[in-house]
């Protein structure tokens, strides 16, 4: 994965990060589901009744709208929080609202509260056809 990212970087680079963000979540879209890896059994943790396979999480705010919560799963996250979601459809702050730091390798996002709304949300969640735990951030 590391080989892959270094290949692709330097290109997403030239792109807005807003624009870099859409096109890796249609890069994962379009990938093919795999099964995520096997983590060590010492890394396995238990909370709030559910079992993690490992602690490294995805923060929501990265796939808002739940498109690829299976596909970043497969990539060996432990978990996967999607949103921040609202009720309904909203576009979020105007453009420019992502902007790089490249000297501290950060992004500062100010997208607001873009979403396709609660019931888009529901509709890609229940067609998930992988396993693993995903959380819902409420906007």
């Amino acid at each position: 994965m590391s080989l892959l990212f270094d290949l692709v970087r330097p290109g997403l680079s030239l792109l807005d990060p807003e624009d870099a963000h859409r096109l890796t979540i249609r890069a994962l879209a379009a990938a093919p589901l795999r099964h995520p890896p096997r983590d060590p059994e010492a890394l396995a943790v238990s909370a709030f009744g559910l079992s993690f396979p490992n602690p490294v999480g995805l923060a929501a705010g990265f796939d808002k709208n739940a498109e690829v919560p299976d596909r970043l799963l497969a990539l060996g996250f432990g978990f996967v929080e999607v949103g921040g979601v609202t009720p309904r459809p909203q576009p979020g702050n105007p453009r420019p609202r992502a902007f790089r730091l490249t000297a501290d390798e950060a992004v500062i996002n100010r997208y607001g509260f873009n979403s396709d709304g609660m019931m888009a949300m529901e509709r890609r969640l229940a067609a998930r056809t992988g396993t693993g735990i995903v959380g819902i951030n409420l906007g």
